[in-house]
C-alpha cells in the first residue's frame, strides 16, 4: 500500500493506494482521527470509462478524490476503487467488506455516487444490494429497468444533463420512469439541468449539495 499523507488546518488525513485486498485496488482516503474514530460514513466513488485501467493515479482526475486532493474536507472514509471495463457489484461488494472489516465504519450509512459509466455501477450496486446503500447518486448514466422496484427503497438522486451526447438524457430517464412505476418514486429525486452536456455534471462533485444531500440518510436497521 502506498500512503501519501496530507496536512491541512492543523489537520491530518491519509490517501491509500490498495491492492490484492478486494477484486478492485482502490484509492481509500482515511479521514482525521476525530472522525475515523467514531465510526465514520463511508462514501464509495465510481469513475466513469475514462478513468478506467489499471493506474489508480487516473481516478484523482475527477470526482471525489479530486475534490479531496483540492482541500475539500469531506466527514467520512472515501473509497474509489478502478475498474478495466464495466462495474460489477460482486466486485464492489468485495471493496465494501474490506473496509468493513479493517475499519470500524457505521454500516447504516454507506453512500455511492457515480458518474456516466459509474453511475451505471452505482444503480446496478444499489440495485443489487439495496439493504447495504443508505443513499446514491447517479450522475449523467443509466440502469436497468429490472432493479428499478429494489431502486425504490432508498434515497436516489439522478442528475442528467439535457444536452448529453454521450449518454443521451433518455437512459436516465427510463430507469426514473421505471422506479416511479414501483411505488411513485417517493424517495427519488430527479435534477435534469438543462443546456447541460455530458462533462458538465463533473461539476456536482464541487458543490455542498451532493454531500449534504447524501449524508443526510441513514438505514432504518443497520446491516452490523
Amino acid at each position: 500500500m502506498l500512503i501519501l499523507t496530507f496536512f491541512g488546518h492543523g489537520v491530518q488525513a491519509q490517501l491509500i493506494s490498495v491492492y490484492h485486498k478486494a477484486e478492485y485496488p482502490f484509492l481509500l482516503n482515511l479521514p482525521v482521527d476525530s472522525i475515523l474514530n467514531h465510526r465514520p460514513p463511508v462514501l464509495l466513488f465510481l469513475h466513469g470509462k475514462s478513468l478506467s485501467g489499471t493506474d489508480l493515479n487516473l481516478v484523482k482526475r475527477y470526482g471525489v478524490i479530486c475534490e479531496i486532493l483540492k482541500g475539500r474536507q469531506i466527514p467520512a472514509l472515501v473509497v474509489a476503487p478502478q475498474t478495466t471495463k464495466g462495474w460489477e457489484p460482486s466486485k464492489l461488494l468485495s471493496v465494501l467488506t474490506y473496509v468493513q472489516k479493517t475499519y470500524s465504519i457505521d454500516s447504516s450509512r454507506v453512500y455511492v455516487v457515480g458518474m456516466s459509466l459509474g453511475a451505471y455501477g452505482t444503480l446496478h450496486f444499489a440495485g443489487a444490494y439495496p439493504h447495504k446503500v443508505a443513499a446514491a447518486v447517479a450522475l449523467c448514466g443509466g440502469g436497468n429497468v429490472a432493479d428499478a422496484c429494489n431502486l425504490s427503497t432508498l434515497p436516489l438522486w439522478i442528475q442528467h444533463g439535457t444536452l448529453d451526447e454521450a449518454v443521451p438524457i433518455s437512459e436516465s430517464e427510463k430507469i426514473v420512469e421505471a422506479i416511479k412505476q414501483c411505488n411513485g418514486g417517493e424517495l427519488l429525486k430527479y435534477t435534469p439541468w438543462q443546456g447541460a452536456n455530458h462533462g458538465a455534471l463533473e461539476k456536482a462533485f464541487r458543490s455542498d449539495a451532493l454531500y449534504d444531500w447524501l449524508f443526510q440518510f441513514s438505514k432504518t436497521f443497520p446491516d452490523l
